[in-house]
Parts: structure tokens; sequence; C-alpha cells
């Protein structure tokens, strides 16, 4: 049923396919433990997309079954990202889904496709970037991606699954070394970021430790973090349900902090939905928070954060689906998106009032460029501070630390 519901979330073409995750597990009564192993798959799916592509094509060129192919990447999504799956049940729960789905006829050809994997397989790194896969321990007796020393950016799109416009991007930005290691924290679920909105933080800790959470802390002193599998017991815990905690990164909560908040001030969160991450601000203040269109009639306010729509190309970790999108369309129709909310959102600041602009993305056109256009526009702003930070992942692995993920975030005054 598991591997039959991540086919039916992928095929639909959602473009937030790892947000339907809890909806499709409602409607099919999936346990908290099955529902933690769909996530895991779509998951890997999405952040191995063009490696799992590589291996198909390479194995079986002819094979064109959109359907059919769907069903190969979640089955090969367990056999070579996920542990502790054994061959049999990944060559039985394809099975069983491809029958149920497309018909007996194909279910010769999964078997046959997957039987061939295994058979190509050894439990090592061979040192040929042709052959290893990134980030395990397994390698083919034959090459699956392109030779790096002739086509690099095409070698980093299959075994590093980033496209190669984003490579391309952040290579020319930060040189290789750096763009492929950006790709390649892109590879893994990162740890739960948290952050405690009121209380101690150890005390949560402490809270969390008692459900079973290993909560660790992070860099900034609101921050925790904790294993990517727990999310589910810290969204039911009393420190979550109560307000006490919420699930955010650090560069997300620098960006508030940058609005410097003060009692008795009115502020305003404008955000895309009503279900984007909550901003821990001053106690005291008088926040409300908007969906941008939503009618504010004329009304005004000391301090506005724009948590606005962006590439998400911090935290593709976290969105993995944000990788696939990225394009030219999708760039020039964002560009559009973006200026309508940094114009409307100065709208509703006061004469000495102030601005902060926030994304999770790392392009400089949605960042530092467009607040560069927007000053050149209106003289009676000016740029007080800004930030920008990259995820580091590994990190916080290593060292339970972090951020996590990456943005950016500028405050402007209205002079």
């Amino acid at each position: 049923m598991i591997r039959l519901a991540a086919y039916t979330i992928l095929r639909s073409g959602s473009a937030t396919a790892l947000c339907d995750v809890d909806r499709h597990a409602d409607e099919l009564g999936v346990d908290a433990r099955d529902r933690g192993l769909l996530r895991r798959i779509i998951g890997t799916e999405l952040r191995r997309r063009a490696t799992l592509r590589s291996i198909v094509h390479a194995v079986a060129p002819a094979l064109k079954n959109v359907e059919l192919i769907t069903h190969l990447h979640v089955a090969l999504a367990q056999a070579l990202f996920l542990d502790r799956i054994p061959p049999h049940e990944v060559l039985s729960e394809c099975s069983e889904a491809v029958r149920t789905t497309l018909g007996p006829s194909k279910v010769r050809i999964a078997r046959e496709f997957l039987k061939s994997i295994y058979e190509r397989l050894e439990n090592a790194q061979s040192l040929d970037p042709r052959r290893d896969l990134v980030g395990r321990n397994l390698s083919f007796r034959e090459p699956v991606f392109r030779d790096p020393a002739q086509h690099p950016l095409l070698w980093a799109e299959e075994a590093l699954s980033m496209p190669a416009p984003l490579l391309k991007r952040w290579t020319a930005r930060h040189g290789e070394q750096r763009a492929h290691a950006l790709a390649r924290l892109a590879l893994d679920e990162p740890p739960l970021s948290m952050c405690v909105v009121r209380g101690e933080r150890a005390h949560v800790a402490r809270e969390l430790a008692s459900l079973g959470v290993n909560a660790r802390e992070g860099l900034h002193g609101r921050i925790l973090l904790a294993p990517s599998t727990s999310v589910e017991l810290v969204t039911s815990s009393a420190p979550f349900t109560e307000g006490r905690l919420m699930l955010q990164g650090e560069s997300a909560l620098r960006a508030a902090e940058a609005l410097q908040a003060r009692p008795g001030e009115e502020l305003l969160h404008l955000c895309a939905t009503a279900t984007s991450a909550r901003s821990p601000l001053a106690e005291g203040s008088e926040a409300q928070r908007a969906e941008f269109g939503e009618a504010l009639g004329t009304r005004t306010f000391d301090g506005v954060l724009v948590d606005a729509p962006c590439s998400d190309t911090g935290v593709l970790a976290q969105r993995p689906e944000a990788r696939w999108r990225f394009g030219p369309a999708f760039r020039a129709e964002l560009a559009q998106v973006q200026t309508r909310w940094i114009e409307r959102a100065a709208e509703l600041v006061r004469p000495l009032g102030r601005m902060v602009w926030s994304t999770c993305a790392l392009e400089p056109e949605e960042n530092r460029r467009l607040i560069e256009a927007f000053l050149a526009r209106h003289a009676h702003w000016s740029l007080a501070e800004e930030r920008e930070s990259q995820p580091d992942v590994e990190l916080a692995q290593e060292r339970g630390v972090g951020p996590v993920d990456g943005g950016y975030c500028a405050r402007l005054v209205r002079r």
C-alpha cells in the first residue's frame, strides 16, 4: 500500500509532493510508522530523481513507459538509498503495485529490471565517478553516469541530481567545489530545525527527550535540531501544540529577528499562504498575519516582515521538488511576482517604519539585486542591514549545530 501511495503521489504531477503525503496517508489510514516510510520514499525520489533517471536509462534504454518508470523510481529509491529493505521485499512490493495499476503484463519487465540492478551492484565504492552512487557505499559494475572529465555539468546533474542550470550558476559564483557541496547537501533529508518561541531551550529539550526525541542545540540560542524522522513526535508534543515550539530554520528565524520588533508596535507578517511558518516577534506587539492580496484597507504598520515567494534554492534538502521547476520561464514569472510583493509591502509601512525582505533562496536576483532595484526606484527608502547565509547540513549532522537552511534578509527603513 505504501509503494502504491508513493506511485500515486508522484504520478499526480503535484508541485508539492512532500506536502501531499499527510493528505494521502489520512485517506488511506496509514499509521505513523508507515507514514514516515512514505515520506522518505517520496523525498528520496525527488532528491535523487536525475540519478534514478540515469540508472533506468543505462540499464533499460528502450523503456519509455512513464508509469512503469515511476514504479521503478519508487523501487530504486528503496533498493539504493533506504536501508534495511531486503531485495525480496522490494521485488514483491513493486510487483504488486505494478500489477494493481498497470496489469500483469508489466510485472515481468519490472522484476527483470530490478533483478538486473541487484546483479550489477557492488557493496563498495569503485572510485570511478561514472559508477559510484554519491553518498552511498555502492557502485555499479559498469558506468551509469557521464564522464566528468568530458561533461562535468552533465555528470553533476546525473550523479548529484541537481539541474545543470543551477549548478552552472552556483559554479560561476562560488566555484565548482562549493557548487558540488551545495548539491550534496541537498541529497539527504536534513535534521529537523525547531525554534523555541517561549521558555528555556534546555527545558524544551528535556520535554522532547522524555518523548524519545533527541534534540540538540543549534548555533542560534533558540534553535533545536532533532532527527528528521521525529517530526510526528515533535508536532504532537506539548511544547508544539501549546505554541512554545515551532518548526523553523535558523536563517528564517534571523530574518524575523531582523525586523527588530518592539512591544507596543503594530506589525505585519506578509506571507504566501496561511500555512507559512510563524514568526516569533516581540511579546507585547500587535502582530498580524496576512496572505498576499488579502484586503487590509488603508491600514499601515510599524514593521512588515515579507515572507516572499522564491525559488527555495536555500532549502532544497527540505523542499527537494523545487529544483525541478527552476528554469527561465519560472524565473521570469517569479521576478514579476516578487516585484509586486515588495511594492505592496512598502505601501503598508508607515513613515519611519521598516520592512524586512526575506527569502529562502540563494539567487542574487531574488535578494540583493532585487533590493538594489527597489532602492533605485524609491529614494525615501534606505538599506539598514542585510544578511545572507548558506545551509551547512553537514555541520548540523556532525556537531548538532547548523544552520540547515539558507536564505537572505534585508531590513529597509522608510525615511
